[in-house]
């Protein structure tokens, strides 16, 4: 039986300016980026959407957006994974993912990250390479159905690609 993951990528909501008072791990949501990523996540669950999982990176404004992912009730468990940080490998992740999928076959996965790894994730797992054309805008979400992870890079199919406008 084939195994086959359906992977939501969705990029944390709008955050505070970079700063030299605080570090890039530290930057929040900001209140406009709360309630547009709240709005989104309401439009997710109006159209019944489910994650088995959120998988989140470890900065704040990622883990904040995927606590709005889970008061929303897209999903009851939320995981920080550092393979989702802005200087995470894909290779590592999908590590991670090929053990989960034996665990959860025909699973609905979120994984809340940062521009330009989604993007650039989202080619890798589709095209096999990196194009530099998908761009995930603050609160998007890019679905992608992941075969069994050690066959995911080039093997993938982009289901889902919408910018947050569309959503609210």
């Amino acid at each position: 039986m084939a195994v086959e993951t359906r992977v939501y990528l969705v990029r944390h909501g709008i955050a505070e300016e970079r700063s030299p008072a605080q570090t890039d791990e530290t930057r929040a949501l900001t209140p406009e980026g709360e309630k547009k990523t709240r709005k989104v996540a309401e439009r997710l669950r109006s159209l019944n959407l489910h994650f088995d999982l959120i998988l989140t990176s470890p900065l704040v404004r990622a883990q904040q957006t995927a606590r709005i992912l889970q008061d929303c009730e897209l999903g009851k468990q939320v995981e920080i994974a550092n393979e989702l940080a802005p200087a995470g490998q894909l290779e590592r992740w999908l590590d991670w993912l090929l053990g989960w999928q034996v665990e959860q076959p025909r699973a609905n996965l979120a994984i809340v990250g940062h521009q330009p790894n989604l993007g650039d994730w989202a080619e890798q797992l589709v095209w096999g390479t990196v194009r530099g054309r998908l761009v995930v805008k603050k609160a998007g979400v890019i679905g992608i159905t992941v075969p069994e992870a050690m066959n995911a890079i080039g093997n993938s199919e982009l289901f889902w690609l919408t910018s947050p406008r569309l959503l609210l």
